[in-house]
């Protein structure tokens, strides 16, 4: 039993492994999204929310929904219509993995 919840523990790791995107490959493609939300993932313009550290199945999903319509953004509807799964992969991982500090008012 121990041995097939090891191996049951290695397969879900292999599988999740495979899922995860790029982040170098998302990074080169977040040029694009550099105008509303920042390369740094900060973002420039008021209406268009920070990227940098959400959490990666949380941007999946965002774009994934965008893409398919269930999101609505006129913006981002248009947008996400051109990415694949693996952008959206490389993106959520580029925008995930930046980290950022969080400072208490002062």
């Amino acid at each position: 039993m121990l041995r097939f919840a090891c191996l049951s523990l290695v397969v879900l790791w292999t599988v999740t492994a495979a899922e995860a995107g790029d982040a170098a490959a998302g990074r080169k493609r977040a040029v694009a999204c550099q105008t509303c939300h920042g390369m740094d993932g900060l973002s420039k313009l008021p209406e268009a929310p920070n990227l940098a550290g959400q959490v990666e199945p949380y941007l999946i999903k965002a774009l994934t929904e965008y893409r398919d319509g269930t999101r609505r953004n006129e913006i981002m509807n248009v947008v996400a219509k051109e990415l694949s799964d693996a952008d959206i992969a490389d993106l959520s991982a580029y925008y995930g993995g930046l980290q950022i500090e969080v400072l208490p008012p002062g």
